[in-house]
């Protein structure tokens, strides 16, 4: 019922992924996930990734030559919702947020040198990987033009200064990828991207941010940049385009995020299909009453919507860089909303339980909630589809399409 493809949808190689993935999931992963609450211990996250490269799962989003599955981002959906089902699988197959961004943002922009100093240990798994864009206010959150963090030139090296929060697993990342303002750089282009090893002199690793999601190992720190000196190679990409670089990777990073947090919502599905089909009230399974096939209906309707609007995103970014990301603004909110719901409902399906650690769908929906603020606030995200909106209508008008806004006057008289 919950199935993440159909037979003929996605080539039969990226089939035969997904049900590798799916038996890796469900018979090596699901069995050491640690109890609700509790991060993955990095040893058995270790002993997971060395397991997927035997199974021939490990990294399906990178390339083979760094020793990932190659699959397009139009394929990675039904493999990265398998994944997702398990809280640690994406951790487990190296495809886990921020290190599958970074990944995908080195491989685009990276250097040769950046590529084998950087990204092929991080996709091997040997290290892993932070990036610090978000800022205590009034510095950069969901408005990235609140930047504050600067990089100066001095000779040939650049000194970054600054203050950065809710840096994603940043306690055992080997590097960052530092967002900082360049005064020098001419605005909107004035920001520029920095590859900074965390044991670099001036990086401070500072408090850890208690938040409601708990199984990302690393946590979400503060990161103190007290006059730290990187050499000009340091620069990924170019230097100014440090905002244009971002959104090459926050549109397929918001993508990924909805496939893995749609497996999970599947899994919480099956979870309270399981449960009222066997628990029994008011004489019958609780599957068979109304209220429940209602809730039931419901989930199945967010997931396939879900499943719909990936999909179409997946491929848009492959074709349109740019619409492929403004869609992915939708597809983020519409599957961070959904996959809340549906998680929401089978913790009431699951009643008592569902609220206990007896279940782990209490967890799941603390893990969930967030993504509603990563990446963008909804309401951040529904203030840019509205404004792309109303221009596109805009310039149709201009361009001559029929203007449909001018109410009907009846006069009264008969034609």
């Amino acid at each position: 019922m919950t199935s993440t493809t159909y037979p003929g949808v996605y080539p039969e190689h990226v089939e035969e992924l997904r049900l590798r993935t799916r038996e890796f999931i469900r018979g090596t992963v699901i069995p050491l996930e640690p109890r609700p609450g509790q991060a993955l211990n990095l040893t058995v996250r270790r002993e997971l990734g060395e397991a997927a490269r035997a199974a021939g799962v490990y990294a399906p989003h990178m390339p083979r030559g760094f020793g990932g599955q190659g699959l397009a981002l139009e394929h990675c959906s039904p493999v990265f919702q398998e994944a997702g089902y398990s809280p640690i699988g994406p951790a487990a197959l190296n495809c886990m947020a921020p290190d599958e961004g970074n990944m995908h943002l080195l491989n685009l922009l990276g250097t040769p040198d950046q590529k084998r100093r950087y990204l092929a240990p991080l996709a091997a798994g040997t290290v892993s990987s932070c990036f610090a864009m978000t800022e205590p206010h009034p510095g950069a959150g969901s408005d990235p033009a609140a930047l504050a963090t600067t990089a100066v030139r001095d000779g040939h090296h650049w000194v970054i200064t600054g203050h950065k929060r809710f840096t994603s697993g940043a306690t055992f990342a080997g590097f960052a990828i530092v967002m900082a303002r360049t005064p020098e750089t001419p605005a909107p282009a004035g920001a520029t991207m920095f590859l900074v090893p965390m044991d670099t002199p001036g990086v401070r690793v500072g408090a850890s941010i208690h938040t409601m999601d708990k199984y990302l190992p690393g946590g979400h720190p503060y990161v103190h940049f007290d006059g730290v000196r990187v050499p000009e190679n340091a620069v990924l990409g170019k230097a100014g385009l440090g905002f244009a670089h971002a959104q090459a990777r926050l549109g397929p990073a918001r993508l990924t995020h909805c496939m893995r947090w749609l497996g999970l919502a599947r899994r919480a599905l099956d979870i309270a299909l399981d449960r009222s089909s066997t628990r029994e009230i008011f004489g019958a399974h609780i599957s068979q009453l109304g209220i429940a096939q209602e809730m039931i209906a419901a989930s199945v309707i967010d997931l396939e919507t879900s499943d719909a609007i990936i999909g179409k995103c997946a491929m848009l970014l492959g074709i349109d860089a740019k619409a492929g990301s403004a869609l992915s603004s939708v597809a983020k909110v519409h599957c961070s909303e959904a996959v809340y719901r549906v998680i929401d409902r089978a913790v009431q399906l699951c009643g008592g339980d569902g609220v206990s650690d007896g279940l782990p769908l209490a967890q799941y929906l603390n893990e969930v909630r967030p993504f509603r603020i990563y990446d963008g606030a909804t309401e951040t995200h529904k203030w840019a589809i509205a404004r792309r909106a109303s221009s596109a209508r805009r310039r149709e008008v201009e361009g001559g399409e029929p203007f449909q806004g001018s109410a009907r006057v009846d006069d009264g008289k008969q034609q």
